[in-house]
């Protein structure tokens, strides 16, 4: 089906790519390649790639690449062909723009500007994998990529452990042991999890189990690709103020009332606020 050339409004067009086959972009997306004044891609090769396998010419059309070294630089070319009435299409590498993507930037300037800005929804990572990793759908966080540090990463995660429902993050190959070693330290051994690499790839790849298991198998092998690691909501478990008095001043015993209230609270699946401000009392008491 060869996709249809008709005359765009002006405004800048997000699309998504596929994540690896070729097959899984839309029909739209595929009119909107074809129709569009100016192409502007993560990585323009590969947008070239994608366009002569659906057999849609560049022709005279500019293409430029937008990346986050280059877009102060590109931005405003960008913005004068908006101003200029074109319609301009932004691709990601892989997936959809605007998630853990340099499109961000782009589309902000394009609003704040008075811009069109119209999506035209397809694959994605985030959403690919949880469909995969057999953890519940209904309620989930995207966090994106933790930060580097093995100290940041821990704090990043504190932050999540409360967070209610499926915890999804972006991780590279070289990290993802060192992030499932930190997380089941932070979260917990037993909170269900997944790892999904190199989806609707030849080698796609999901691994299931708990999270203290999946840090072992990750810390014997070496992986390839791209990585989603997405980690279930902690299991929920009554209990009662003894014990919550009892863990707490174990804790305060070592611990500042601060540290000890994020430690208790990680441990036992309870609101952190509430345990701080048991902890205050406590430490008042003594």
């Amino acid at each position: 089906m060869n996709p249809r050339t008709e005359k765009l409004k002006p405004g800048l067009y997000l699309i998504a790519t596929p994540l690896g086959t070729a097959r899984d972009i839309t029909l739209r997306a595929l009119d909107l390649l074809a129709s569009a004044d100016m192409l502007v891609a993560e990585d323009t090769r590969s947008l070239r790639k994608l366009m002569d396998i659906h057999g849609i010419a560049v022709r005279d059309r500019a293409m430029l690449s937008y990346h986050d070294h280059n877009g102060d630089r590109v931005r405003p070319r960008i913005l004068q062909a908006l101003a200029e009435g074109q319609a301009v299409l932004y691709a990601s590498e892989a997936g959809t723009p605007m998630v853990a993507d340099p499109g961000f930037d782009l589309a902000r300037a394009a609003v704040a500007e008075g811009y069109a800005l119209v999506s035209a929804p397809g694959p994605s990572a985030a959403i690919t994998a949880l469909t995969l990793s057999g953890l519940p759908t209904d309620q989930f966080h995207f966090a994106g990529f933790l930060p580097n540090s093995a100290s940041r990463r821990k704090s990043a995660l504190t932050a999540l452990a409360s967070v209610p429902g499926t915890l999804i993050f972006y991780e590279s190959p070289k990290r993802v042991a060192a992030m499932l070693k930190d997380a089941a330290a932070v979260l917990g051994q037993t909170r269900p999890a997944a790892l999904c690499r190199e989806l609707t790839k030849k080698f796609e790849e999901v691994l299931r189990d708990d999270l203290g298991a999946l840090a072992g198998e990750a810390a014997s092998r070496s992986f390839k690709g791209e990585i989603v690691v997405l980690i279930g909501d902690a299991p929920k478990r009554s209990v009662n103020s003894e014990e919550i008095d009892s863990a707490l001043r174990t804790a305060l015993a070592e611990h500042s009332v601060r540290d000890a209230a994020d430690l208790i609270a990680q441990q036992l699946g309870v609101p952190r606020r509430k345990i701080y401000q048991r902890a205050l009392a406590i430490e008042k008491e003594r």
